[in-house]
């Protein structure tokens, strides 16, 4: 499996894909500004792809959804039935999928949005706004963060493995990592 990041300025955000070493069906996550990069990318693997994924549906996450379904028949995936004007396969809580040759567990981590979703796919979670290096996301209010945090040590921080964490911002960090060190989760 490879995985590639793809780091957009335009929002800061970070998206994914994701496929198997000698190309083929690929997934990707959170594409919030598609550039020739990333068709590069997906044309130079030999990648053709059937799904895209969505953390959460704020704008800068999922900008680039139109264009590749311009290019790509992919089906998007998500916890809300429409985004973009898009028809979106709902997630829930817990479903597994298995597309692309990949094993992909829904976690549901609401807080930051009433949306939010976090993917795991074997020793890496995909975190969207939920949970980045030493942060977590942004909240309407107090009550929001409350949830947020407790859906974080809930859901992810009881994945017994140690978990390499891809978040919608900034730099990979670790489950570990975040455990022992973010200073939102220390609720004691």
């Amino acid at each position: 499996m490879k995985v590639f990041t793809i780091y957009n300025t335009n929002g800061y955000i970070n998206t994914y894909l994701i496929g198997p070493e000698q190309g083929g069906e690929a997934i990707i996550i959170d594409p919030g500004q598609i550039d020739l990069h990333l068709l590069n990318l997906i044309e130079s693997n030999n990648y053709y792809l059937k799904s895209i994924f969505v953390t959460h549906s704020h704008d800068t996450h999922i900008k680039g959804i139109k264009t590749l379904l311009k290019i790509y028949d992919a089906v998007v995936y998500g916890k809300l039935p429409l985004i973009m004007e898009t028809e979106t396969t709902q997630l829930k809580d817990s479903d597994t999928l298995t597309l692309s040759g990949f094993d992909i567990t829904v976690i549901d981590v609401p807080g930051h949005s009433d949306d939010s979703l976090v993917y795991r796919i074997r020793n890496m979670l995909f975190t969207g706004d939920v949970l980045s290096a030493g942060l977590i996301g942004s909240t309407a209010n107090s009550e929001s963060k409350k949830v947020l945090q407790k859906g974080i040590i809930k859901k992810l921080f009881s994945i017994k493995e140690d978990m390499v964490i891809f978040p919608g911002h900034g730099a990979p960090s670790t489950l570990n990592v975040e455990k022992r060190m973010n200073p939102y989760l220390n609720l004691s």
